[in-house]
């Protein structure tokens, strides 16, 4: 069995993550367990919703939902996170 690629941050991409509320566990996991579509320049972003039920970092308004998509390359031995997005919601899920 292939062992994963590590997961690697870039300095923007922790520092995103620091001002928008996202953990490097939560990236992780919506990098190995939600499927990937092709984003702009040869990279790739994946979706993940949390149950999250706190204020936001951004506005200290309590949402239900945090949705975390990091933008990434698939480089030859580890996925290199560029950029991370976080989403705060009250909706559920439509699909």
């Amino acid at each position: 069995m292939n062992k994963p690629k590590a997961i690697q941050f870039s300095e923007h991409a922790r520092e995103q993550m620091v001002l928008r509320g996202a953990s490097e566990d939560e990236v992780a996991q919506t990098i190995r367990q939600e499927s990937w579509a092709q984003a702009k320049r040869a990279k790739y972003r994946a979706k993940r919703r949390f149950a999250f039920d706190k204020p936001s970092p951004l506005n200290q308004k309590t949402y239900r939902f945090k949705e975390v998509e990091p933008i990434f390359a698939d480089e030859p031995d580890m996925l290199v996170v560029v950029t991370v997005m976080v989403y705060y919601t009250n909706a559920e899920e439509t699909q």
